[in-house]
């Protein structure tokens, strides 16, 4: 009978396993049913939420064992202590290391970000870089370690994204899974990074995907909140920054106040953004001239944040301790604003050197001081009858940090769920949309997509404005002597005009030329050999079709 039942079990088990091989290479070969996507869409949640978590506490054990803190979050206490050649060579040490890791593994020596994501999403079936993304991950980690002034989140939602990327190469996703599953795995980061379940699917619909669509609310909910249980099971039910009540807001009166720190915060944002691209600028000019090699700029820009750290260690890594002090009203106004402009030059500083990081904890940070310093001055005129000045701090941080990532809703929501306290959402939500409205109308949206438009790429305008650029000319052309294409002579008579197209080309090359030249058609030359050997022509008709076409794909999917 034993015999019996191990047999019995054996075969039960065989045919366990027989199922499962079967059910993977289904997978393979068709892809993703629903039930499939969603099951693939939690365990990619429970893997960036594992990611994020890894990260955050790696962070502050090589923190602890380099500085010699006893606490991560209370790192500038014992950095202050620190003998100053001790702090100045952390930094330049792990600067170094970051640029030879980056000069090695990366084709531009750059740290992809945040950015990258948004343009995975947009231009590469979400799809990232996945030999770049994990040496940038690495950089920002050793950064943030070693006396860097930025934020972990960044580096954890691309990371995120590298481990999509991975799957959906995997079960050969095509693109409306491949970037569902990139969401999927960015709201999961967020949220295990935060605490924040709401905030992390809103944000990965609000900054990455760039809709709201039905069909990828479902599985992005599944995985952020997957990612929330792994931060639960470490760090408990809990928020980052537990906080005074900070009092009743008397909306009435304060309301024209919190307008105007909108805008300042609005203001505040946009000299952050241009102090990293001009800092970028800069760093590029200066190594250029001084033929400096690629991975010794980040050991540059760490020397340069030791000397600072010197005298203001509030810089080192997140600022986790300093934005507790400006939300408890623990900073004078002097102090307050001189660690704005402090911060704000050492996050400029790590980011043009090439280092790594983010830009979201810094802007709660500097959102805080900002707000608090604000607020110090706003009631002391009508002290009466004004709430606290950390309820300004507290509306700070969501007002630079909203306009900075150019994502007012889930940024509010990140702010609440930081905190706790849903009490004061008026007073969030006026000053978060008016720093928005005005530090988009100065940049190109937000930082990362002022990022994407310096390098050409156009996502800030929408889908209308980067799918010229996807779509290529061969793929509509008519080639030579088919039915419908124009006649040698006939293209050859536009090549001496100098109309024409050159193979590989892309429709956002053509349009402007059919729209000057008033043509039909235009040739297209392949010029690898160095002559002008004809392939065929791309007609104007053909051009908008394809156009066309695309578009309706795009607004199938996002009202699917």
């Amino acid at each position: 009978m034993p015999q019996m039942l191990r047999a019995a079990i054996s075969a039960h088990v065989s045919q366990m396993l027989a199922g499962v091989r079967d059910l993977w290479r289904i997978l393979l070969q068709r892809g993703p049913s629903q039930f499939q996507f969603w099951v693939i869409a939690l365990l990619i949640g429970i893997g960036a939420g594992f990611a994020a978590l890894s990260f955050r506490k790696g962070i502050s054990a090589l923190q602890a064992w380099v500085y010699g803190a006893e606490d991560a979050n209370y790192l500038h206490s014992f950095a202050a202590d620190l003998p100053w050649y001790t702090l100045v060579l952390i930094a330049t040490c792990g600067g170094l290391i970051v640029g030879i890791i980056l000069d090695r593994f990366t084709p531009d020596a750059r740290v992809r970000s945040v950015a990258d994501v948004i343009e995975g999403a947009a231009l590469k079936d979400g799809r990232l870089e996945i030999r770049a993304g994990l040496a940038s991950a690495l950089a920002s980690f050793l950064t943030l370690s070693t006396g860097g002034s930025s934020g972990r989140e960044g580096p954890v939602v691309h990371l995120a994204g590298v481990i999509s990327s991975w799957v959906s190469e995997k079960i050969k996703a095509d693109g409306i899974t491949g970037r569902d599953l990139l969401g999927c795995a960015v709201a999961a980061a967020v949220s295990a990074s935060f605490n924040a379940p709401i905030a992390g699917a809103l944000f990965a619909l609000e900054v990455v995907l760039r809709h709201f669509a039905v069909h990828a609310f479902a599985p992005i909910v599944i995985a952020s909140v997957a990612g929330t249980v792994i931060n639960r099971l470490e760090y408990g039910d809990v928020t980052e920054f537990s906080l005074m009540t900070p009092g009743a807001l008397q909306f009435y009166v304060e309301l024209p106040a919190f307008l105007l720190l909108g805008v300042i915060c609005g203001l505040v944002a946009v000299v952050l953004m241009r102090s990293i691209f001009m800092a970028d600028k800069i760093g590029d000019e200066i190594q250029a001239q001084l033929r400096i090699p690629r991975w010794l700029r980040p050991a540059v820009s760490g020397l340069m944040l030791g000397v600072i750290a010197i005298w203001y260690p509030h810089i080192i890594g997140v600022g986790y301790e300093t934005t507790v002090l400006a939300l408890t009203g623990g900073l004078v106004l002097s102090q307050a604003v001189l660690f704005v402009v402090v911060k704000t030059a050492a996050v400029a500083i790590t980011m043009g050197g090439r280092m790594g990081g983010g830009v979201f904890s810094p802007s709660l940070m500097i959102g805080a001081i900002t707000g608090l310093a604000f607020g110090l001055v706003a009631t002391s005129f009508l002290p009466d009858v004004s709430g606290t000045h950390t309820l300004y701090a507290f509306a700070g941080m969501g007002a630079v940090a909203a306009a900075v990532l150019g994502a007012p809703i889930s940024t509010t929501l990140i702010v609440f769920e930081l905190t706790g306290d849903w009490q004061i959402g008026l007073a969030v939500m006026v000053a978060v949309s008016i720093s928005t409205a005005l530090a988009s109308r100065l940049v190109d949206r937000s930082f990362f997509l002022t990022q994407l438009e310096k390098r050409n790429i156009r996502c800030a305008a929408g889908p209308q404005a980067y799918l010229l650029a996807l779509l290529k000319a061969n793929a509509v052309m008519r080639p030579l002597e088919s039915p419908g294409c124009a006649s040698a002579e006939e293209c050859h008579a536009l090549l001496e005009q100098g109309l024409f197209l050159e193979e590989g080309a892309s429709l956002e090359a053509a349009l402007p030329v059919f729209d000057r030249a008033d043509v039909t058609f235009l040739p297209v030359v392949d010029r690898s050999d160095g002559t002008d050997r004809l392939l065929g022509a791309i007609y104007h008709l053909d051009t908008l079709k394809a156009y066309n076409r695309a578009l309706v794909a795009i607004a199938a999917e996002e009202h699917r």
